[in-house]
């Protein structure tokens, strides 16, 4: 018999008919990695917009506020023997946590990036101590899984590495046509992500290089309007993607805040470079490929024309790297939960 698990996160999740979507892929995926061992219902805060990702669960219940958010979390503890798995700290999945205290409940909370860092780049100079007061406590009444030491801040913590790879994602690489710099970015189009900031670098370049920005943010289509940014609005489904990365030749990772991101993973999978910035440096490890810039002009083209002189070396080097394979997240990430 399968043990019953309460995913609970702060995403908010889109319902159109009897359909569910949401733009975080782990929101996606996690949950739906999960089912083969848990039987899985997820309760997490309602969208009114339309979101990305399918989520193929059956068990789903959105709230509209905070109090039918924990009210629906109050109901979930009939279930005597269940497990309770809470995707990153928010205020709401702290109240949720304090309540799953109150009733001696323990569960696991899976931090995917630096909230310390997020919260500053959201709330200015007041957003890591409104984050510290939140991790203290929670990281005295849960059990913290975590993709790194940094997101954790501490070594004796769980760490699971997060990976959505496939053997499909490492099958025919390839080498890309050079005679034009063509970058991909493919996420959120939101402040802490720095894609605002790659856009404003872009329109000070006048050399032939372009850069395609995936994401279904419709709105910005409309604002967005530079000559050498393309803007897709599409599904990123897996086949698509590999022919994504493929067709560009360096991908850009702007963000301000990472813990370990699964798009840095895709890249390097199909052997193509990634230029990140300063402030998640953290995320190179000793990964080969990915090359560090500051959030300049002159800092930026630097490392995009170190890559295109050296693209054969810097792929065979990247081939070295010992990438974490879907599977084996799955299984550690599992072993976690159910001790």
């Amino acid at each position: 018999m399968q043990s019953k698990l309460f995913i609970i996160s702060n995403e908010s999740i889109f319902k159109s008919d009897h359909t569910f979507f949401c733009d975080n892929l782990d929101m996606k995926s996690t949950p739906e990695g999960l089912r083969t061992n848990f039987d899985i219902s997820i309760i997490a805060r309602k969208s009114k917009k339309e979101r990305s990702h399918k989520i193929n669960v059956d068990k789903i219940n959105i709230n509209g506020n905070i109090f039918s958010f924990l009210f629906s979390i109050f109901k979930s503890l009939k279930e005597k023997n269940s497990k309770y798995l809470i995707i990153s700290i928010s205020p709401y999945t702290f109240l949720a946590c304090i309540l799953l205290a109150i009733f001696r409940r323990k569960p696991n909370i899976y931090l995917r990036s630096d909230g310390y860092k997020e919260y500053k780049s959201i709330l200015g100079f007041i957003g890591p101590a409104i984050y510290h007061i939140m991790f203290f406590t929670v990281s005295k009444i849960s059990k913290l899984i975590g993709c790194n030491e940094t997101v954790l801040r501490e070594k004796s913590r769980q760490i699971v590495f997060p990976s959505q790879l496939t053997e499909k994602w490492f099958l025919n690489t390839s080498l890309p046509d050079l005679n034009r710099i063509k970058l991909l970015y493919v996420g959120r189009m939101r402040v802490e992500k720095g894609i605002f900031s790659l856009l404003k670098i872009m329109g000070e370049i006048n050399e032939d290089i372009t850069l395609t920005v995936v994401g279904k943010e419709k709105k910005f289509n409309k604002i967005i309007d530079q000559k050498n940014v393309n803007i897709l609005d599409i599904e990123t489904e897996e086949n698509r993607l590999i022919n994504l990365y493929d067709n560009n030749n360096i991908f850009v990772l702007p963000s301000y805040t990472e813990g370990y991101p699964m798009v840095l993973l895709e890249s390097l999978a199909r052997l193509r470079p990634v230029i990140i910035f300063d402030e998640i440096k953290h995320v190179v490890g000793n990964k080969k490929g990915v090359f560090i810039s500051s959030r300049n002009i002159e800092s930026f083209l630097k490392q995009i024309y170190y890559i295109k002189n050296n693209y054969e070396k810097i792929q065979e080097d990247m081939k070295k790297n010992n990438l974490p394979k879907k599977q084996d997240f799955l299984k550690k990430f599992e072993s976690y939960i159910l001790n």
